[in-house]
């Protein structure tokens, strides 16, 4: 059995999107996932199953949640390795005195090549900063997430992805959880 990692994007947000999170958990376990865990009402969700396919646990989930619930969300699946990876390679952790309230990961669809900071055009968003690794986008905000027009709506218009962004206390609790998996 694989442990995945489940980052729902959008739903339960003011009012949009809604589903209980016992009724998701029932629904996964309803096709074959088990060991369903969910944390907070945002959209996190660990699942076992026998697939090893990041791509093909996604399209499962997305697919049910839209026969379900009717919600059409996007879903990216991420492993251990990718959570661990955020601890080892963010570059603002480095940084003395970080304020780790405005630390955020924006997880994406696909593997992104350091040139496409450039397309980001970050240096418009300033003091806010980002720095690109893989499939994440490692982001400080200066004053705070929603004081800013760096969001996952841009990130997913300007790089052409789908991605779901998490705070750094959530990525954090998620690494803690997968853990004691």
């Amino acid at each position: 059995m694989t442990t995945h990692l489940a980052l729902l994007r959008g739903i339960n947000v003011s009012g949009h999107n809604m589903m209980k999170m016992e009724v998701l958990k029932t629904t996964l376990e309803g096709i074959g996932f088990t060991n369903v865990q969910t944390y907070i009402q945002s959209g996190n969700v660990f699942v076992d199953t026998k697939e090893d396919s990041t791509a093909a646990v996604g399209f499962k989930i997305k697919q049910e949640i839209f026969k379900a619930f009717g919600h059409e969300v996007p879903v990216i699946v991420i492993n251990k390795a990718d959570l661990e990876a955020c601890f080892v390679n963010n570059p603002f952790l480095k940084e003395k005195d970080t304020d780790i309230k405005k630390l955020y990961v924006a997880f994406v669809s696909v593997e992104l090549k350091a040139e496409n900071i450039n397309n980001l055009k970050i240096s418009q968003f300033k003091p806010d900063e980002a720095r690109i690794d893989g499939n994440r986008i490692f982001i400080k905000y200066a004053v705070g997430a929603g004081k800013t027009r760096f969001d996952q709506k841009y990130i997913e218009k300007k790089l052409n992805v789908t991605a779901t962004i998490r705070n750094w206390n959530t990525v954090t609790q998620l690494l803690k959880m997968y853990n004691e998996k």
